[in-house]
């Protein structure tokens, strides 16, 4: 039985929002349909899900810090530069406002940031924020300039947030996200 995803290459990027534990989700169904997974996490998402962690679910090696090398790559061991070229497409979950903001202005400070700018593979992004937050004219402002550029957005939904309120900023769920990745990579084929 042949997959749905087998073979394809995907580089989950992981933000410093409460959702971050919900990569684990993604990190395990893009793996039971096959795809290749690699993670790379901001400083802020290490306080929510560990590499240890998302190591053992990928099964492979995590980049969290810009400053990570790996002693098995070969050549210049920038590891954004090797995910960069590696991945079909880059999705980043549990991003916050912070993140979308770095990501839209072209900062590079972590390894999702550097990953996603030395990167020519699809971006799609499932944003994980408080209303206010998500609702600000400045994040807002940074979603457009990433949807412009090409740029997907996945979400956010109605729900639950981690304040306790019910409003829209919730992260889409995994298999939604799972889900426009399959389109993304299996239909748009």
């Amino acid at each position: 039985m042949t997959l749905t995803l087998d073979g394809h290459r995907v580089l989950i990027g992981i933000g410093g929002s409460v959702a971050a534990f919900k990569a684990c989700q993604v990190v395990t169904d893009l793996r039971r349909e096959g795809a290749e997974v690699k993670v790379a996490m901001t400083e802020a998402a290490t306080r929510f899900v560990t590499p240890t962690l998302l190591r053992a679910l990928s099964g492979n090696r995590v980049v969290s810090s810009i400053w990570d090398d790996d002693p098995a790559e070969v050549g210049h061991g920038m590891s954004h530069l090797n995910l960069a070229s590696w991945c079909e497409v880059q999705v980043v979950v549990a991003a916050s406002a912070d993140l979308i903001a770095r990501l839209a202005l072209g900062l590079a400070g972590d390894p999702v940031t550097a990953t996603a700018m030395a990167c020519r593979a699809p971006l799609l992004v499932a944003p994980a924020m408080e209303s206010a937050m998500w609702e600000h004219p400045a994040t807002q402002g940074h979603v457009a300039t990433l949807t412009a550029r090409g740029g997907r957005i996945i979400g956010p939904v109605f729900g639950r947030l981690a304040s306790g309120h019910e409003s829209t900023g919730r992260m889409a769920e995994p298999d939604a996200i799972v889900a426009v990745v399959r389109e993304l990579l299996v239909a748009g084929a």
